[in-house]
C-alpha cells in the first residue's frame, strides 16, 4: 500500500507540473493524502491521514517527494476499519468523518483540526505548527562501528505545535523525577536514563491523547535546548562586577579557591579518549587538583535577563544542593548519590535589565560529583502553554490523534495501537523482597525461610547482579563457589512456595563466550571497547552491550539466557530483571557520547533509535520464553520503558533513586504519569536505593551498641512510610543498598516500624481478590490500576495537580505520608462523591479538604461511595488458599459495581477463554446487592463460596479490620445470581 501511495503522489506531482487540474486529495484504502497548496519554507508539502478507528486518526507529514516506507516499532498491525467513513472537501478543507470524530485538513497550509461528533473542536494544530528541518547525524554520534548508509545518516528534525486549549491539563510522557504531575506549561526532555523513562504519549483531560511515532531524543514544551547561564543572561560576580559568577571552593581542610565562573555546567564525566573529542560540560573543568569529597562549594552572583519572562531553570545535582534567588530558597536541600545525579526544576519571573541574586550551595559528597544550572530559552507565556513536541530525528512527522470521552477511553485507544497488556501472574502482585544484593544461594534460601518462620507474607525473592564470577559479566552463569547447586536453590525456593527473579543485563565482558558469539555476528557495540572504558567491578573490566535492534541478536541473547539459566534449570526461574536497559553503557556522559556508545543499531543510527532499546530487548525475552515454554506467564522487570512495552508482560521500576523524602514524593508523580502514559505496571525501590552516609553510620552504631540515634529513627520512619506507600501501587517491592531491607533488619519485632510494615504486607494479601481483578481488567478492559485523580474525577478542577493522592483501582484512594514526623496530612476529597475513611468507616462529604490523622502505623485511605471492596483470607503467599469466604465491603451512598476476576494464576489459558468473572452491583435506592451469575470456568475454580457482606454507610461507620472478624450478612453462592437486601 505504501508503494502504491508513493506512485499516487508522483502522479499528482506530474499533473501539477503539466498544468493539469487534479483533485486536492487522493484516497487509497484508509489513507487520505493532501498536497499542501502553499507550504511555508519548513512546512510539509504533503499531509496524509490514515483512519485507524472511529476515534483514532493518524497524521503524517513530509517535505520529501514520497512518504517513507517504514515499519513501526511501537504500533502493532492494525486491521482495516470495519466501519464506513466519509471523505469530502469544501473550498477550505479536506474532511474525514468517522461519525465519532471529524478531521479537517486545511488545503492551503496542511494544518489539521479535530472535532467531536457534535462539531465541537477538540484540538487544532497551530499556525506553523508542523515544521520539518533536514537533519544529518553528527559523525561523533555514530561511533567506531560506522556501517550506516548515507540514507541512514539523514532524516528530519520536526516540530509539532497545537493551539492552546484553555483550562487543559496534560499528563503522561513516562516516568520523570521532578515531582511534576500536570505537565501543561512545563518542559520535559525525553530520553532514557536510570531513573528516567520517556514515553512519546501525552493525554489531556479535554478528551484526547497524542502518540508520536518517534524513537529519538525529544523535547516536550519548550523546543529549544537548555542554555548555560552565560548564553541566557548577563552575569555579575558576587561583588557586582560584570562578566562572570563567583565560584568559591573550600576543601575539607579549609583551603579555599575563588575563581570566575562563566557558567555552571559540571554535568558529565568522559573517559580520557572521548574527552579529547569534546569536553563541554565535563567535570574536568573544575579546579585542577581540588578534592570534592567533603568540600563546600558556592556559586553566587547576579543574573540580568535580556527580556521579561518567566524563566524555567533546570538544576542537575549530585551531593547536597540548595538554590537561593534573591535570598529566597527556591530549591530546598536535595541529595543524590554522586554517580547517579538527578534534576529538578524551578521558575523565576524576571524583568529585563533587572539583576536577580543567585546562590547555589553545594556539598559534593563524592570524589567525583556534578552540579549544573541551565535555563530554557525565553518564550512567550502563550507559546509556553501550547502543547509542543520537538523530535531530533525521524523519517517523517508521524503522530496519532486518539479521542475519548474519558482518560480510560484514550488509554484504550493507545493500547489498541501499541498492544494489549498481559495478565500478570498472580504472584507478581504479592510482596517482593530484594536487596543489593544476596551474595550466595544460602542468603536467598535463609531469607525466604525467615519470612516463612515469621509468617510474614512474601511471594518473590530476587537475585540482583554479580551472581557470576567477577570477570564473567554476561556469562549468565552462577559462580560455583557461592552458588554450588543453583537447581537445589531454585527447588528450595519453590518448596517454600516462593518465586525467583534474576537480574540479567544486556552487558558483556569481551572474554565471555556470549560476547564473542554475539560479536562474531556484528551484534556488539564497540565504542566503549575502543575507548577502554572500565566498569566498577574489581580492578575494572572493559565491557559493552549487545544490539537488541537486530532480530538475530535478540534470538541469540535469549538462547544464551535459556541455555545458561532457563531450560538449564528446568524453567525454575520465574521472572527476569532486565537491568540497565536504557541502555546504560556508562553513567554521566553527554548525549552525543551515549549515542556513540550504544550504536549504530541494525536499523539505523542511535540518534534515530535512541529511546526504544528497552522495547526491543523486552521483545527478546518475552517471545523467547513463550517459544520455549508457551504456557508459563512471562514477567519482566525493566529499568526503562517505551510505548508498547506492556504487550511484552513488562513492568518498569523507577531505578536507583535516593533514600530521601523528596525522592519518595517524586515517585508518586513519576508513577502516576508513567501509568497515564498508557503503561500499566510500575513499581519502585521501596525505601530508596542509594543511601545517605548518615543512615549507614546510624545503622552501624545500632549494630554495635543497640542505640537508636536521631538518624536511625528517621531511617526507620522513612522505610515505614515508603512501605505504606508501596502497598497501593501495582508492584509491591522493596529493594536497596545497605542497610538491609528485610523488615527484621529495618527494626526489631517490637518496634512500631516493624509492626506497620508487616500490617500493610498482610493487608496487601487480604486485598488479593481485588488487586488480581484489577490485573484482569488491565488486559480485558485496558484498565489502569494506579490512577491519578483526573481519571475518575475529571471536571473537578482541584484534582488536576494533586500529586500525592491517587485511586488504586475504583475503591481505594491512597494518601501516603511523605514528610518526616508528620502525624496528619491534608487530603482533598473530590467533589463528585461522598467518602469513607477506610479504617474508621467515618463518612465525609466530597468537595472539601480535610486534615486526616496519620499516625506512624497508618496512612489515610479513603473509599468513594458506591464502592465494592472484596477481601480474601489471610495468606502468606498469593495462592496459599482459595478465597472460599470473601469479606465484601459495600460502601453505600450511590450505585456501584465491581467484577471479580479469577483464572489459573500462572498460565496463558485465559487467552483461550479459561477464566471466570462474577459481576456485583449495588443499588442504592433499593439497598440491594446483586451478585450476578458467574461467567466462564477454569481448572481449579471454586464452584461454591461464601460472601460475608459488610455494609458501610453514613449511619453505620464500619471500618476495615484485618485483625478481627467483622460480622456481616453471610451469603452462600454457587454461581447463580443472588440478590441481597441490606
Amino acid at each position: 500500500m505504501h508503494i502504491h501511495h508513493k506512485y499516487l503522489i508522483a502522479a499528482l506531482m506530474l499533473l501539477s507540473s503539466m498544468g493539469l487540474s487534479a483533485a486536492s486529495f487522493t484516497r487509497s484504502g484508509n489513507f487520505v493524502t493532501v498536497e499542501v497548496a502553499h507550504p511555508g519554507p519548513n512546512d510539509p508539502q504533503w499531509v496524509r491521514l490514515q483512519v485507524i478507528g472511529k476515534k483514532i486518526i493518524r497524521v503524517e507529514a513530509t517535505r520529501e517527494k514520497a512518504f517513507p516506507e517504514k515499519q513501526s516499532l511501537i504500533i502493532v498491525k492494525q486491521p482495516q476499519p470495519a466501519f464506513s467513513y466519509s471523505v469530502s472537501e469544501d473550498s477550505r478543507d479536506v474532511k474525514i468523518n468517522t461519525s465519532a470524530v471529524v478531521a479537517k485538513v486545511d488545503k492551503q497550509t496542511g494544518l489539521v483540526r479535530f472535532y467531536d461528533e457534535n462539531g465541537k473542536q477538540i484540538l487544532a494544530e497551530d499556525t506553523g505548527g508542523k515544521q520539518l528541518f533536514p537533519y544529518t547525524v553528527p559523525e561523533r554520534e555514530i561511533g567506531v562501528d560506522s556501517h550506516l548508509t548515507d540514507a541512514q545518516k539523514h532524516g528530519w528534525t520536526w516540530l509539532l505545535r497545537f493551539a492552546d486549549n484553555k483550562g487543559e491539563a496534560l499528563y503522561g510522557l513516562g516516568q520523570h523525577q521532578a515531582n511534576e504531575l500536570n505537565m501543561k506549561g512545563l518542559n520535559e526532555e525525553l530520553y532514557q536514563y536510570n531513573t528516567k523513562v520517556s514515553v512519546p504519549f501525552v493525554v489531556s483531560n479535554k478528551g484526547y491523547g497524542i502518540l508520536w511515532d518517534s524513537y529519538s531524543y525529544c523535547r516536550f514544551g519548550n523546543p529549544g535546548e537548555n542554555l548555560p547561564l552565560n548564553r541566557a543572561f548577563r552575569l555579575y560576580d558576587k561583588n557586582g562586577v560584570a562578566g562572570n559568577l563567583t565560584g568559591t571552593y573550600t576543601d575539607r581542610d579549609g583551603k579555599t579557591i575563588t575563581r570566575a565562573e562563566d557558567s555552571i555546567c559540571y554535568e558529565v564525566s568522559l573517559p580520557a579518549l572521548a574527552l579529547k573529542r569534546n569536553s563541554d560540560g565535563d567535570v574536568s573543568h573544575l579546579p585542577a587538583g581540588f578534592k570534592l569529597n567533603g568540600a563546600h562549594v558556592t556559586y553566587e552572583g547576579y543574573l540580568e535577563a535580556p527580556v521579561d519572562n518567566n524563566y524555567h531553570f533546570n538544576l542537575y545535582y549530585a551531593g547536597y544542593t540548595k538554590v537561593y534567588v534573591d535570598g529566597k530558597e527556591v530549591v530546598p536541600e536535595h541529595w543524590r548519590q554522586a554517580w547517579n545525579p538527578n534534576a529538578c526544576r524551578f521558575n523565576v519571573p524576571m524583568k529585563a535589565g533587572q539583576k536577580v541574586k543567585l546562590l547555589i550551595d553545594w556539598l559534593p559528597d563524592g570524589d567525583v560529583s556534578y552540579c549544573a544550572l541551565r535555563v530554557a530559552p525565553p518564550r512567550s507565556e502563550q507559546r509556553q502553554q501550547q502543547l509542543t513536541v520537538w523530535s531530533e530525528m525521524a523519517k517523517d512527522l508521524d503522530y496519532y490523534f486518539i479521542a475519548g470521552n474519558t482518560v480510560d477511553e484514550v488509554i484504550h485507544g493507545y493500547r489498541t495501537l501499541t498492544g494489549k497488556a498481559q495478565v500478570l501472574p498472580k504472584w507478581a502482585l504479592g510482596f517482593w523482597q530484594s536487596r543489593e544484593r544476596y551474595k550466595t544461594s544460602g542468603d536467598i534460601e535463609q531469607t525466604l525461610a525467615e519470612f516463612r518462620r515469621r509468617h510474614i507474607p512474601v511471594d518473590n525473592i530476587v537475585q540482583d547482579w554479580n551472581y557470576w564470577a567477577d570477570d564473567q559479566w554476561g556469562s549468565h552463569q552462577f559462580e560455583a563457589s557461592r552458588y554450588p547447586n543453583p537447581q537445589a536453590m531454585l527447588d528450595s525456593v519453590h518448596q517454600m512456595h516462593g518465586r525467583f527473579m534474576i537480574s540479567v543485563w544486556p552487558k558483556f565482558y569481551p572474554n565471555t563466550k556470549n560476547y564473542q558469539e554475539l560479536d562474531a555476528k556484528g551484534w556488539m557495540y564497540h565504542q566503549s571497547i575502543a575507548d577502554s572504558i572500565r566498569d566498577w567491578v574489581g580492578p575494572g573490566y572493559m565491557n559493552s552491550f549487545y544490539d537488541a535492534y537486530a532480530e538475530g541478536a535478540r534470538k541469540m541473547f535469549w538462547r544464551q539466557m535459556d541455555e545458561n539459566l532457563y531450560t538449564k534449570y528446568h524453567h525454575g526461574i520465574d521472572a527476569w530483571w532486565m537491568d540497565a536497559s536504557e541502555p546504560n553503557v556508562r553513567d554521566c556522559t553527554p548525549m552525543w557520547y551515549r549515542k556513540a556508545l550504544s550504536g549504530p543499531t541494525a536499523l539505523g543510527s542511535t540518534t534515530e533509535y535512541f529511546n526504544a532499546y528497552s522495547l526491543v530487548n523486552a521483545d527478546a525475552i518475552y517471545n523467547g520464553q513463550r517459544e520455549v515454554n508457551p504456557n508459563q506467564r512471562v514477567f519482566l522487570l525493566t529499568r526503562s520503558g517505551f510505548a508498547g512495552e506492556q504487550r511484552f508482560s513488562t513492568a518498569t521500576w523507577s531505578g536507583d533513586i535516593g533514600t530521601r523524602w523528596e525522592d519518595m514524593r517524586a515517585q508518586m508523580t513519576a508513577g502516576l504519569n508513567y501509568n497515564l502514559a498508557g503503561l500499566p505496571f510500575w513499581g519502585m525501590d521501596q525505601g530508596g536505593f542509594s543511601v545517605e552516609n548518615r543512615y549507614v553510620k546510624a545503622q552501624q552504631l545500632y549494630d554495635k551498641t543497640g542505640e537508636e540515634n536521631a538518624d536511625l529513627k528517621e531511617w526507620r520512619e522513612l522505610q515505614t512510610r515508603w512501605n505504606e506507600f508501596g502497598c497501593f501501587i501495582p508492584l509491591y517491592r522493596t529493594h536497596g543498598q545497605w542497610p538491609l531491607r528485610e523488615v527484621w533488619n529495618i527494626a526489631p519485632e517490637s518496634h512500631p516500624a516493624y509492626k506497620a510494615i508487616v500490617w500493610y504486607d498482610r493487608l496487601r494479601y487480604r486485598l488479593m481478590p481485588y488487586i488480581y481483578s484489577l490485573a484482569g481488567a488491565v488486559h480485558f478492559s485496558d484498565y489502569t490500576m494506579m490512577r491519578a485523580l483526573v481519571m475518575d474525577f475529571n471536571g473537578d478542577d482541584k484534582v488536576y495537580n494533586v500529586k500525592d493522592q491517587w485511586m488504586f483501582g475504583p475503591s481505594l484512594m491512597a494518601c501516603p505520608v511523605a514528610k518526616y514526623q508528620a502525624r496528619s496530612r491534608e487530603v482533598y476529597l473530590p467533589a463528585q462523591r461522598g467518602w469513607y475513611d477506610l479504617l474508621s468507616g467515618k463518612h465525609y462529604d466530597g468537595g472539601q479538604t480535610i486534615t486526616a490523622d496519620a499516625p506512624l502505623e497508618r496512612i489515610p485511605v479513603f473509599v468513594p461511595e458506591g464502592s465494592l471492596l472484596p477481601l480474601g483470607p489471610e495468606m502468606e503467599w498469593s495462592d496459599e488458599k482459595p478465597a472460599e469466604t470473601i469479606d465484601l465491603y459495600v460502601f453505600a451512598g450511590r450505585d456501584g459495581s465491581f467484577t471479580l476476576y479469577e483464572d489459573e494464576n500462572t498460565n496463558y489459558n485465559y487467552e483461550k477463554g479459561r477464566y471466570a468473572t462474577i459481576p456485583m452491583t449495588w443499588n442504592e435506592h433499593q439497598h440491594t446487592l446483586t451478585i450476578g451469575a458467574r461467567k466462564g470456568t477454569f481448572n481449579g475454580m471454586l464452584k461454591n463460596r461464601k460472601f460475608n457482606v459488610i455494609l458501610v454507610s453514613p449511619t453505620h461507620a464500619q471500618g476495615l479490620d484485618i485483625d478481627h472478624a467483622v460480622k456481616g450478612k453471610l451469603v452462600k453462592y454457587n454461581g447463580s445470581r443472588v440478590v441481597v437486601t441490606l
